[in-house]
Parts: C-alpha cells; structure tokens; sequence
C-alpha cells in the first residue's frame, strides 16, 4: 500500500494487503464519510439494479433493495463465537475452533472479491473521541453494506485519525462470494478482535458494527474492560419542570423495544408538560461515570427497523424517521409513484406493484408483500424525538433498568427486584412465550435472559457473573425492574392497552427510584399499589389492574422449574448467586 492511504498505522495497512491477497479484488476503495462519495457510490449502485431509487420528491435520498431470496434475516445457526477454548464460548453460542474456522472459511474467501471492489470501512461505534467510542474497519464487496454503514455508524478519516497507531481496531471482513446458504457463516473471534462473514448480504449478518460488533464483540470487551455492552433502548423522559430521568429496557423481539423507545405520551402527560426523548431503540452501552451512577450511550448512528405494523398508529415517530435518506430492504415497491408499502403501513395496498422479490404482487390474492423482516435503515437524526443528549459524548445517567417478556399469565404488569444481586436474576430468568404468529406451539416458553441470548460473545455463565461484579463497582446503581405489556384475558386478549399507555408504568418505576411510593412486598419483588398507578383517561377497570398486578404462587413455582432446566443448560458456570435468589424465591413461593 501507498504512502497515499489515509492512515499510516501498519496493522490497519497489513491486515487489509493480507484481506486483499486471499479475496483479491480488482481494486480497493477507502471510504471517507463525504456525501459526495458516497453519492458517487449510489448512482453506480443504481446502474446495477443494487438499489432502486425511489420518487425523490416523496422520499428524498430514499432507496429500494433487494436481498436474495435465501438471505432475508439474521441465521443463528451459522453464526459462530470462535474461542480457543469451546467451554469460553458457552453452551448458549455455536462454536468452532477458530484455527480450524480461519481454514474453512479462507477457502470460501478465496478469490471472491475478483472483478468487484473492497471497500474499506472505518467506523467508530460512538462519538469519535469519546471515552465510549470504539473503531472498526470493516472490508466488504458490496456498495448495500457500505451505504448502509454511513447511516448506521460514525464513518470517516476522522475514525483514522483517532485510531492512530493503536492496534486495537475491530477488524471485519465481508464478502457476499456465492450467497450459498450452506456456506454462509457469521464468525466472531473475540480474542483476535476479529468478525468474518461471508456468502450474505442481509443487513443483520454483514453491517459487522451492528450485533457482530456493538454487541458480541462489545459484551467481550466490556467484560474485560468493566462496562456492559446491552440489548437496550435508552428513553428519557421529560418532567414539566425540564428534568429528564433516562430509562434502559430490553425485550426480546416482539416485545415492541422501537415503540417504547418512541412512545408518544398518553394525553393526561402531555397536557401536563411531559415529553419523551429517544437516545436508542436496540443498543447500549454502559459505563459507570464519576458520580457513581451508571452511563449509557447508544452505540449507534441511525435505526434498521423492522417495516411491517409500523404504522401512524403504532410508531409515529418511527415512520417519520423513514421519510427521507433511508433505505428500504425487502418491502413493496409501488410502480405508480415509486414509492414504498408494507403489510401494516396502511389499509391500502398499492394495485401496481412488485414484492419484495420483485415479482407482480397484487394483494388480492391472499399473499404478503413485503417480507416479514423487511426494514428500514434510517438516520437518527431523522427522528422527530431523538434526544439533544444523543451526540453527547458522556451519555445519559441510568435510573432505572428494565427487563420485559411476553407472558399470558405469569409475569404482573410491573414488579421491582429487591437489590442489584436480585435484578440479575430477574433479567436471567427472561422469557417470552411463542404467538400464533411464529411457527409451531403457542405459549411455549422461550428464556431470553437480557434479550441477549443470540447477542452474548462468551459463555451465558460467565456473562452473569460480570453483571453481578458490576454491581458490585456501581456506587450508586440504577434500580431493576421487569414489566409485561401482554397479560392476557380468557379469550387471549390483551388486557392491558399497551404503546403510549405503557408511560403510566414507566411513571411508578421512576416514582419508586426517586422513593415517592410504597410497594407491595410478593415472593417475586414489589408489585404497585393501584392507587399509585395513574389511571385517569385509561379505558381500564382498577379491579382488571389489580389483577395484572396480581403473582400466582402455583404458575411461579412451575416457572421455577424452567428455569432449573435453563440453567442447567447454560451450565456450570451459572454463578452460586444466581441459584441462591432461585432457591430463595421457591422457598418463598411456599414450595
């Protein structure tokens, strides 16, 4: 490489000739943030039907893509933590032998760049500079990825500069080779700093800041380094006298994350005064600030979204975030206009359209049109309620943090843990229960511990462990609680009403940080009073709140045994602590 390149530092410049000699491109280009590139970059990918350039006055700076019909989401069956030791990875991950992964994917590497272009990528995940930020450089053949990582990250020779000679970048490598399913690997090797992924071009699998980096990557550095790398939205809410509280949740998915971290607040608060800010709606990192208290920041640049059901009813905000310079991956194309649609967006499908495979659709006949991944990929700046504090380098102060699941029955509305130590073990025991609209049994019970299951870079075990040594550095910890939205009547209905309503939880949760109400003491933790839940304005009966705060001992102690099973699944590394707040909890469920 030439003294020309925008950085000097030697291993960036070997590990990229090394990359170069085993993919061989016919050329290489360094991308360096500026619109004008990557402008460049978008009319040549409209030139090869990559992208679709949408009606510019509609949308501006909007585009379509089209993944392959076999690569449509995230596979965690081909993704892989490569630890010199099987046991570091854990039973929860997939693992290979990272000398015989380097091997087997090498071949699958080799030559698959001849003819295309590598892009080279550096990116920082957080604010360039900031105590935070963490840089990658990321090597791909595909301009999809390259525009997308321009949203989703902090891209540029600023990152470069940054660096310096440090070794320590992140070091990813892409390459869409054949898109062979039975070859495609997602393959992260923690102790080398390392991400390889090859034969996808979905977003999930090949925007290597994303889940590859911000989190498995990321929760093994925190863990080193002591921060936490977490699947969270970061929410602030605003009080009438211009004091915002911060708030971190984490749901697994359909657990609606993007709507709470954009919740619109019910009229009874906006009428007051109270405004909701979002600083991120997937990622957070945290770290503990001179004052004591726990920090977040969001990671990220921008949102890839799921599209379907985000509509003006659900997400406001969401859909106004995708109105300008956003990409859409895999949705409806509507040909009279060039606009786009989804199954969810509106009650009006378009008549002359192709699917998100590029096909004739007409929705008369019964089929989807989109496809039920499709997303957005949306600056976050695009957002009509993202927080003035989400480019400030030292983050946000965390109050509170919240776990949530789906459960029909078990789980009350809201309960608080009663220490550091217990919140824990409330965030391990997660779990979501399966809907009708996933394949297979309804109501089985999926453990989803942090709604980090698919995202922990080492052993689940281990992982625990270094949330219960956090608390113990934490000197004025934030407060746990779980909540469930999705309590269900004897016809399966909902009985709570859920999206903005959701505030009048969030409200106690806040109250009970700042020890403005009591609680009711319950084998579980602390239930609300129904008085100390603001009702006024709520289709809802005190009587039907009452019983969504309501803990069943019988339903508990069956959980109790999933979750037994659970751990002895993650296995011996599930810390003694953990067992103690399980063996305590039986105990007080009367067992």
């Amino acid at each position: 490489m030439s003294a020309t390149m925008p950085t000097k530092n030697r291993y960036v410049l070997n590990w990229i000739d090394e990359m170069a000699k085993m993919t061989r491109p016919e050329k290489i280009l360094w991308i360096d943030g500026t619109e004008k590139q990557a402008d460049e970059l978008r009319r040549e990918a409209c030139s090869t039907g990559e992208l679709t350039k949408l009606n510019q006055d509609l949308l501006p700076g909007c585009y379509l893509h089209r993944t392959a019909i076999n690569d449509v989401a995230r596979v965690e069956g081909r993704t892989f933590i490569c630890t010199r030791k099987k046991e570091d990875a854990g039973n929860i991950n997939n693992w290979i032998d990272p000398k015989e992964c380097y091997a087997r994917l090498s071949k699958l590497y080799d030559g698959a760049m001849e003819g295309k272009t590598m892009y080279v990528i550096p990116y920082s995940m957080g604010i360039v500079g900031s105590d935070f930020a963490k840089y990658g450089i990321e090597l791909t053949d595909s301009i999809y990825v390259v525009l997308n990582m321009l949203i989703m990250t902090r891209v540029g020779n600023d990152v470069l500069d940054a660096l310096g000679d440090d070794p320590g970048f992140i070091k990813g490598l892409h390459a869409k080779a054949q898109l062979d399913e039975e070859n495609r690997y997602i393959c992260h090797f923690p102790e080398d700093n390392t991400i390889w992924s090859v034969n996808s071009g979905y977003g999930g699998n090949v925007l290597l800041g994303k889940k590859c980096f911000a989190l498995r990557i990321a929760s093994y550095l925190g863990r080193k380094e002591g921060w936490m790398a977490e699947h969270m939205l970061i929410l602030g809410i605003e009080f009438p006298d211009g004091e915002i509280k911060y708030i971190s949740a984490a749901f697994p998915s359909a657990c609606g994350k993007t709507n709470l971290a954009m919740l619109i607040p019910p009229e009874i608060y906006r009428k007051k005064g109270f405004k909701v800010w979002t600083v991120g709606d997937d990622i957070a990192w945290l770290r503990i600030g001179r004052d004591g208290r726990l920090w977040a920041v969001n990671p990220e640049n921008g949102f890839f979204g799921v599209a379907p059901g985000t509509n003006d009813k659900s997400n406001p905000n969401a859909l106004a975030t995708t109105k300008k310079n956003t990409i859409f991956t895999n949705v409806v194309e509507n040909l009279d206009n060039e606009t786009v649609w989804w199954e969810g967006l509106d009650k009006n499908p378009p008549k002359n359209a192709l699917n998100w495979k590029g096909e004739k659709w007409d929705a008369t006949d019964g089929s989807k049109g989109a496809h039920p991944n499709s997303r957005f990929t949306a600056m976050a700046t695009n957002c009509p309620c993202l927080s003035d504090k989400f480019n400030d380098p030292a983050g946000v102060p965390i109050t509170a943090i919240v776990f949530g699941g789906r459960r029909a029955r078990t789980a009350p509305l809201v309960y608080q843990s009663t220490s550091w130590q217990n919140g824990t073990f409330v965030g391990s025991i997660m779990a979501s229960e399966t809907t009708a609209a996933a394949a297979g049994a309804v109501g089985v019970v999926r453990r989803d511990p942090m709604a980090m299951r698919p995202f922990v870079g080492y052993d689940m075990g281990d992982y625990w462990g270094h949330w219960l040594e956090m608390g113990k550095m934490i000197p004025n910890p934030p407060k746990i609680f779980h909540v469930n939205w999705f309590r269900t009547d004897d016809n399966g209905q909902f009985i709570w009403p859920g999206y903005g309503e959701n505030m009048r939880v969030l409200m106690w949760i806040l109250a009970r940080c700042e020890g403005k109400v009591e609680a009711k003491e319950t084998p579980i933790g602390y239930v609300p009073f129904v008085k100390d839940l603001e009702l006024d304005g709520l289709d809802v009966d005190e009587k039907v709140v009452e019983g969504l705060l309501d803990v069943d001992a019988k339903l508990w102690l069956d959980d109790v045994a999933g979750i037994r099973e659970f751990y002895a699944q993650v296995g011996n590394r599930v810390p003694a602590e953990l067992y103690d707040e399980l063996n305590a909890l039986e105990k007080r469920l009367g067992k």
